[in-house]
């Protein structure tokens, strides 16, 4: 086996292959993968999405053929942005799917999309390629987060961490970036001061030693989604995130970044 896709709503992908180990992301239903190496019923997959690369246990892999690998990498696709929907696998089963899902192959007219051999309804709310109001559908969809419980390695509404949280929601706005903070403040182009940003461009903080350490959703001007013990808003300026709860600075600002091109 080659290469795989995500048939489960999620995929735990670990740091070493054992279910003890760290988890550092989730692969999302309909999210496809190479396998790089299997070792003891564990697979060392590389993620199509963002390159991102772990250990998943190999009973979770739905197995595709390259030449299904290959069109579903080059067909187009749909995201999907209700925080939860069903999918009828047959007439008797179903799976549920979170928001920022992928539907491989999507077709908009009949409003299907296909998962290695079969085709399947959705009649969900999705994105399709970059929508017309980037912006209002970036905070919206990140509003839908509010309370989600913070969750390291998480993407998803029932547990998702900082960089997961950015990650998903530019995915449903048809950007790809990077899954940590380290290397998404790598993207996009830097902002001098917090009266510069636009709802959805994003914020950076860093630790005393200068490393990355945290990303959060510029809102307002002075407000921020981010996930921080669960997704809230926060107040943010120059110095950083200032606490709505404990009236104190959380997050030492490192920079502030636009990605969306406007």
């Amino acid at each position: 086996m080659n290469y795989g896709i995500s048939g489960l709503s999620i995929i735990p992908v670990r740091r070493e292959p054992s279910e003890l180990s760290e988890m550092i992301t989730q692969i999302l239903y309909g999210e496809h993968f190479v396998v790089n190496e299997i070792m003891l019923g564990w697979a060392h997959v590389k993620l199509a999405f963002d390159g991102c690369d772990g250990w998943v246990d190999m009973k979770m892999i739905t197995p595709l053929a390259e030449k299904t690998y290959q069109k579903i990498d080059h067909a187009p696709y749909a995201v999907t942005t209700d925080i939860f929907n069903i999918v009828p696998v047959n007439t008797e089963q179903t799976v549920m799917i979170v928001a920022g899902s992928t539907l491989p192959c999507w077709r908009p007219t009949l409003k299907e999309f296909t998962l290695q051999y079969d085709s399947f309804p959705h009649t969900g709310n999705v994105t399709y390629r970059k929508p017309a109001n980037v912006r209002k559908l970036i905070i919206d969809q990140a509003l839908k987060y509010y309370n989600a419980p913070y969750l390291w390695g998480g993407r998803s509404p029932f547990g998702i961490d900082c960089s997961g949280l950015a990650q998903v929601i530019y995915k449903m706005a048809g950007y790809v970036i990077p899954r940590d903070a380290s290397q998404q403040v790598h993207c996009g182009r830097a902002l001098s001061f917090v009266e510069e940003t636009k709802p959805g461009d994003l914020a950076f903080f860093d630790d005393e030693e200068g490393k990355i350490i945290h990303v959060g959703i510029i809102w307002e001007k002075n407000k921020i989604i981010h996930a921080s013990g669960q997704v809230r808003i926060d107040n943010v300026d120059q110095f950083g995130i200032f606490n709505v709860d404990t009236k104190r600075y959380t997050h030492q600002m490192r920079v502030m970044k636009r990605i969306i091109k406007d």
